[in-house]
C-alpha cells in the first residue's frame, strides 16, 4: 500500500488537479477544467492511506453508489490510470466518448478482448468473434464465470 505522502505525490504529477484542504487532514483535489459540475477527482485523501476516485459511467470500475472506487490499496499505477480515466471522463461530452477495449487473462495466460462497439459488448480471441452481450455486466459476468481476470483497460486513441 502506498503511504499518503507517495498518493499525493502521484496525484500532484497531475497539473490539471488543484488541491483543497477539507475536514480531519482530509484533502481533495478537483479538476477545474470538468465539462460537468463535478470537478472532485480525488475525495477524502486521508493521511492513514484512504480516499475515493471519482469514476461514474467509466466502465471496468466497481464503484459505489455515489460513482466512487476507493484507493486506499491502489499502486501507482493503479492510482495513475483512475485518475486518468476520471479526468479524460469529465472531460469529455457524452456525444465524445471513445469505445472502450479491455484485455483479461485466465490461468492458461489466455486472453479476451472485451470491446464496446455499436452499442455492444463484444469478446473477441485474437481476430474472431468469441461472444457478445446486450451490456457490460453481462460481459462482466460471463468473463468472471469463465474465470478471466481484468488485466489492461485502454480507450480508442489513446
Amino acid at each position: 500500500m502506498l503511504t499518503f505522502e507517495q498518493k499525493q505525490a502521484v496525484i500532484e504529477s497531475f497539473p490539471e488537479l488543484t488541491r483543497k484542504e477539507v475536514s480531519l487532514k482530509r484533502v481533495n483535489y478537483h479538476y477545474e477544467e470538468s465539462l460537468f459540475d463535478k470537478t472532485v477527482v480525488v475525495q477524502h485523501l486521508h493521511p492513514n492511506g484512504n480516499g475515493f476516485i471519482y469514476v461514474a459511467g467509466i466502465p471496468g470500475y466497481d464503484a459505489d453508489e455515489r460513482g466512487l472506487v476507493n484507493i486506499r490499496e491502489a499502486s501507482e499505477e493503479e492510482l495513475r490510470n483512475t485518475i486518468t480515466d476520471s479526468i479524460q471522463a469529465l472531460s469529455e461530452g457524452e456525444e465524445q466518448k471513445l469505445p472502450v477495449e479491455q484485455k483479461w487473462v485466465n490461468s492458461d495466460n489466455e486472453e479476451l478482448l472485451l470491446v464496446e462497439e455499436y452499442g455492444a459488448w463484444n469478446l473477441y480471441h485474437g481476430a474472431n468473434l468469441e461472444d457478445s452481450f446486450g451490456d457490460y455486466s453481462e460481459a462482466i459476468a460471463y468473463l468472471k464465470e469463465e474465470r478471466f481476470i481484468f488485466v489492461k483497460g485502454e480507450r480508442d486513441g489513446e
